[in-house]
């Protein structure tokens, strides 16, 4: 399967790119925070400390380093005939909201209706981190996942489904701690049949909470 990036994406990430901050300037910026919030960056215990937060952040958002489309790419037809639901159910998500950058934990549901082609489940779980490690709202990251499946498997059908903790209402602002967010996303026959849908979700249910954020 030929995957080719379109000229907008490649110019996009070009630019990206090219307009990056070096590592010394992403440590000074860490710095910079440090003295703002109080503290002297130059006392002991701070020294390390922006080099860490930059080797953190390479972590936290190695997503933009990963192509999702790219993840999906090799498929296999050696499927039998399978065409019934494929799902991947309480895959570990780790994100950053992109208003506040603090953490969104939670899990993910996956779900697809094969149509001749299937996929590494392994694939879907990295596809799942790939748009995670990234500055994401929820609803965005949900839609994100389903859409790359669907255009890249081309399946009868998709369901995402994620159930997350945001620290930036359980830490800050609000206080509610215990309170999690749940959005998803179908597409296809998961969208027009009820049944198949309600048999999804009841695949994803689990007794197991949230992760805290």
């Amino acid at each position: 399967m030929n995957i080719t990036i379109p000229p907008a994406k490649k110019q996009a990430e070009s630019s990206l790119s090219e307009g990056r901050p070096s590592r010394a300037e992403a440590e000074a910026a860490v710095r910079t925070l440090l003295l703002w919030a109080g503290d002297d960056p130059e006392r002991e215990g701070l020294l390390d400390t922006p080099a860490r937060v930059v080797r953190a952040y390479e972590e936290f958002f190695a997503g933009y380093r990963e192509d999702p489309v790219q993840i999906l790419a090799r498929s296999f037809e050696e499927t039998e005939g399978y065409d019934e639901m494929v799902v991947l159910r309480d895959i570990r998500l780790e994100s950053h909201c992109e208003h506040h950058m603090v953490p969104i934990i939670g899990r993910a549901h996956v779900a697809y209706l094969p149509a001749g082609r299937v996929v590494g489940i392994s694939k879907l779980a990295r596809v799942v981190e790939a748009y995670a490690r990234r500055l994401q709202i929820q609803e965005k990251l949900t839609a994100q996942i389903a859409n790359s499946i669907d255009e890249v498997l081309k399946p009868r059908g998709v369901a995402v489904v994620i159930e997350a903790s945001h620290q930036c209402m359980t830490t800050r602002g609000v206080h509610q701690p215990g309170v999690s967010m749940i959005t998803s996303r179908m597409l296809g026959e998961f969208r027009t049949d009820s049944g198949l849908r309600r048999e999804f979700l009841a695949m994803t249910r689990s007794s197991a909470p949230v992760p805290e954020a």
